[in-house]
């Protein structure tokens, strides 16, 4: 059984598993880097990391046209579920065996306003572990934080993780979470968007590889992988 991970750009990523589609925080309008329109987007299920307009994006108006189930936390599930949309509330630590896969909210250091500035709870990142046994850790927006290595300690097929500096964990930072996380390929988001998280990925990428044996898959917005 083949899993596709797609960048979008900024930290909105595409997973098709077991024939169902995952949108993980959906920012297509607005996003300079997106290669496709909210309008083109398809899910069955949409995950939300935090509640920042960049990760909320486009996410209920997608569900509402998909039918699509959102995941998140409690509040910001609430706050989904109030503008008619079906939800599925977890908190960090938790974890539920959705249809395509066992999904759990792991600790994200950032924040978590929702776009009209009511509380959006604890940001989270998302450990997935799909119906064939591989699994991919999108860590989204945070910073550096020593558990990393206890989420690495799961195995992990996959891990997605913010170069971008300034909202996030920069290159420095981020390879030292490659340390933590041993994953066996990694992918750079949140990055280059806009000129204040401009970065090189390609240079990271080297970094990494020349000094740990961990491939670094440097996607293109639009672009796939395969794991």
């Amino acid at each position: 059984m083949s899993n596709q991970l797609t960048w979008y750009g900024h930290a909105t990523l595409g997973l098709q598993t077991n024939g169902y589609k995952l949108l993980i925080d959906p920012f297509f309008e607005g996003n300079p880097s997106a290669p496709l329109s909210a309008d083109n987007a398809e899910a069955d299920f949409i995950l939300i990391s935090h509640g920042h307009g960049d990760h909320v994006g486009d996410a209920v108006a997608i569900a509402r046209r998909t039918g699509a189930t959102v995941i998140s936390n409690f509040e910001i599930a609430s706050w989904v579920e109030k503008q008619g949309i079906k939800v599925h509330p977890q908190h960090i630590g938790g974890g539920f065996k959705h249809p395509f896969g066992y999904l759990k909210l792991t600790l994200a250091l950032h924040g978590s306003a929702l776009p009209d500035g009511s509380y959006g709870g604890n940001p989270c990142g998302f450990l997935l572990t799909t119906n064939d046994g591989k699994k991919i850790y999108a860590a989204q927006d945070t910073g550096l934080f020593g558990d990393m290595k206890l989420i690495g300690e799961e195995g992990l097929d996959v891990a997605v993780i913010p170069i971008g500096d300034n909202f996030t964990m920069g290159p420095d930072d981020a390879l030292r979470a490659v340390y933590l996380l041993q994953p066996k390929v990694v992918v750079p988001i949140h990055y280059s968007t806009w000129d204040l998280i401009a970065q090189d990925p390609h240079a990271w990428a080297q970094r990494v590889e020349q000094e740990t044996n961990i491939k670094v898959v440097v996607l293109s917005p639009g672009e796939s992988l395969e794991f």
